[in-house]
């Protein structure tokens, strides 16, 4: 069996390329790009009516008045709040892989890169609403991984600790940074794929 070693070359070197410019930035565009305001409320969810903060309406603090201030379900506002996280991402992932491919003088066509950013974007805007991925642990037998490794990071007004199941340090933050990686691997291949085949297109025209 043939193979065509340049353009097998260059698809291994150019995904290569991507996992490694992609995991790198991971962390800046996950972590430093998000707003902290979104990081706490990408996840919310329910019918009842919050302020854009997210602050329950009905559990306001004493003696703040926020009367005529805009209101949305919760539910709404996790969409909203996980959507600009994405965006941020997405744009931070998008201008490192133009900046590196185009400085080691190799253009990845738009549609390639595009591709492969609509990939991991809208994964990403799935998994971080948590409530798909906690399905998906479920189904997957991580429950008892989830529901064990949890964080505790303040103390409420009673003085009793707070038990969060997200964030860095917690299962449900292992399980989201695993999916993100793998489908970034995906999204890489895809990517690739699409870039050697528009080659090869304009190579017979």
């Amino acid at each position: 069996m043939m193979t065509d070693r340049p353009a097998a070359a260059q698809a291994l070197a150019l995904t290569g390329a991507l996992l490694a410019t992609w995991d790198a930035l991971h962390p800046l565009c996950d972590q430093w790009l998000q707003d902290g305001k979104d990081a706490v409320n990408k996840g919310a969810c329910g019918h009842h009516l919050v302020y854009r903060d997210g602050t329950p309406v009905g559990e306001e603090a004493e003696g703040d008045d926020r009367t005529g201030e805009p209101t949305m379900t919760a539910t709404r506002l996790g969409w909203i709040s996980a959507a600009r996280h994405v965006a941020s991402y997405s744009a931070g992932q998008l201008t490192g892989t133009v900046l590196l491919t185009r400085a080691l003088g190799y253009r990845v066509p738009a549609p390639a890169l595009l591709a492969g950013a609509a990939i991991n974007g809208l994964t990403h805007l799935v998994i971080d609403k948590r409530q798909p991925l906690l399905w998906l642990a479920a189904k997957a037998g991580k429950g008892g991984y989830v529901d064990h490794c949890t964080v505790v990071r303040r103390i409420d007004q009673d003085g009793a600790a707070k038990v969060e199941e997200s964030g860095p340090g917690s299962a449900v933050f292992e399980l989201d940074q695993a999916l993100h990686r793998a489908i970034g691997a995906f999204a890489a291949v895809t990517t690739t794929w699409l870039t050697i085949r528009s080659t090869r297109k304009g190579r017979t025209r």
